[in-house]
């Protein structure tokens, strides 16, 4: 198979499911008991301001043509105004998207380059002390909330070490936001030359990044460990083995690209939960992501902002499993030859 003919056949995919995951989305939401024109239109209003406001918003038409006409304006990258901040929700998705977005990455950068060695790590010196080491540590944290673990760095690394200045935010008070660029300070900081803005930045990302790699951390390193236990006793490595290479050309040219592959799956998934903590851990550290926009949203009833938030977190988990199955294709040659 082509990677153009699994590219299209994936992208077709991809738009089926995002439309499947609107209309679930948006009948979900007009079965909600609350009323968003009245919202919208404050304690203080009267039947006849009401009335007048879901009919500018369709709100009075069947749901079958609600849906149509949030197609067509979803499709022209109208999102609705939202309720708690009167803006128009794209401005506010495009002010806060990158936040969410910087922080996801830089994790699961984090979370890949320390599942993968010390799953590996654990299968090569299985039942020795290492082993046993690494899987305790790894599992302890699924064990542990992500908002308490939250509060536990804060209060240890903040306020009884002091070892981070700031507690929230995405840089120092005292700094000013890079030139908007990408929206990823990591990225626009040092654009615009602001080292200083680099630094903080950098270390403001330390507690969520640690609170988000923690969480998930025992299941990277378990999916890694079991598949490298499995490709470790096939018979293609033993006899590689035999052969007489060195044991690290052995793990690294026949059983690691072999181990990867269903590691590679599921780490799609799990980039699809570390977006998804992020709600909460955004919260916890003040971070003025989509994940603290979403939860005012859900608090305020806001209508338009709950369904755009839902709309793009479901559109970025199924994009990040394309990319895990474009990664597959390049991992199996005989997906390739299909």
């Amino acid at each position: 198979m082509s990677l153009t003919t699994f590219l299209v056949r994936r992208l077709g995919g991809v738009a089926l499911v995002t439309l499947g995951i609107t209309l679930v989305t948006f009948v979900t939401l007009h079965l909600f008991p609350a009323d968003p024109a009245r919202l919208l239109a404050g304690p203080g209003a009267d039947e006849g301001q009401i009335r007048a406001i879901r009919q500018d918003l369709g709100l009075d038409r069947p749901l079958p043509v609600q849906y149509a006409r949030y197609l067509r304006d979803l499709a022209h990258g109208n999102l609705g105004r939202s309720i708690q901040t009167g803006q128009p929700v794209a401005d506010d998705l495009v002010k806060r998207l990158p936040a969410t977005l910087e922080l996801a990455a830089v994790t699961m950068l984090v979370y890949i380059g320390l599942a993968v060695p010390l799953g590996i790590l654990a299968a090569v010196t299985r039942g020795r002390w290492p082993d046993l080491l690494i899987r305790l540590v790894a599992i302890g944290g699924l064990a542990v909330p992500p908002f308490w673990l939250g509060f536990l760095l804060q209060l240890v690394l903040y306020r009884e070490l002091g070892w981070l200045q700031q507690a929230v935010g995405r840089i120092a008070p005292s700094l000013a936001p890079p030139p908007f660029v990408t929206g990823f300070y990591l990225v626009d900081a040092p654009l615009a030359g602001d080292w200083s803005v680099l630094r903080s930045a950098a270390v403001q990302l330390i507690m969520p990044v640690t609170c988000l790699v923690l969480s998930r951390l025992g299941v990277g390193v378990k999916l890694t460990r079991t598949s490298m236990l499995e490709v470790i006793g096939s018979d293609y490595v033993r006899t590689a083995r035999a052969k007489g290479l060195a044991e690290r050309a052995v793990l690294a040219r026949h059983a690691l690209r072999n181990a990867l592959m269903p590691v590679v799956t599921a780490f799609g998934v799990q980039l699809g939960y570390l977006l998804g903590g992020t709600l909460v851990v955004e919260v916890v550290f003040g971070w003025p992501g989509i994940g603290q926009y979403a939860i005012g949203s859900i608090t305020a009833v806001d209508f338009p902002a709950i369904m755009s938030v839902t709309v793009v977190i479901s559109v970025f988990f199924v994009l990040a499993n394309l990319v895990v199955d474009v990664l597959y294709l390049y991992l199996d040659p005989r997906l390739r030859s299909a």
